[in-house]
């Protein structure tokens, strides 16, 4: 039987997704990817400085679900997750994986325990991001993270000086309780116009342990 696998994800402070790392590979995590974002918490204090537009490293890793579990609870402690601003850190069940330590699917087993938080993430074009958020807050949303990206798909390209052009995307990734996530993805669906084409993507992940929030 082909073991289970999680999806640890990290959010924390410009400059901190290698400590985040070393901590993970410390408890025999093989590796993991580093993103660049941005936070979207609003501070009047900070408005007034022009600070809103925190810088922020996210910080994704695959691994098997004891492995992760520990790794997990181990970041939390030592990049003290439960101080106001270091952080958020949390897990999310894997249905397939392939590429870790094998060339095979690792299928999902069905959990039975209580899912209290959902993790959406949204694509949008490049510049869409904080009308994402507004949308978001008002349904309910606490805050969330921007992470810039870029498309690939065969009909995202245009044409600039007869070169193709793959245009800027940036991913919206808010944690939720479960309890307003409908609302949150409906608001944002209502915004957006998800639904017409070309307009983005959106997608809902169950979360497992949740650490700074």
């Amino acid at each position: 039987m082909m073991p289970n696998f999680e999806l640890i994800c990290c959010v924390v402070n410009n400059e901190q997704g290698s400590k985040v790392m070393k901590i993970a590979k410390q408890q025999g995590v093989k590796g993991g990817t580093i993103f660049l974002g941005r936070g979207t918490i609003k501070n009047k204090i900070l408005e007034m400085l022009d600070l809103t537009d925190t810088r922020k490293e996210i910080v994704f890793i695959a691994a098997e679900k004891e492995l992760a579990e520990n790794a997990l609870k181990t970041i939390e402690s030592e990049m003290a997750f439960k101080k106001t601003h270091h952080g958020i850190g949390f897990s999310c069940p894997m249905k397939s994986v392939i590429g870790i330590g094998s060339n095979e699917f690792s299928q999902q087993e069905k959990e039975d325990r209580d899912i209290m938080y959902n993790v959406i993430f949204t694509i949008v074009n490049k510049g869409n991001a904080e009308n994402v958020m507004d949308a978001a807050k008002e349904a309910g949303a606490t805050g969330g993270t921007i992470i810039n990206a870029r498309g690939s798909g065969t009909k995202e390209t245009s044409i600039l000086f007869n070169m193709e052009i793959e245009p800027e995307k940036e991913m919206v990734m808010i944690l939720a309780k479960i309890d307003i996530v409908e609302n949150i993805t409906k608001a944002i669906c209502n915004e957006m116009k998800i639904e017409e084409p070309g307009n983005g993507i959106m997608f809902v992940m169950n979360v497992n342990d949740v650490y700074g929030i």
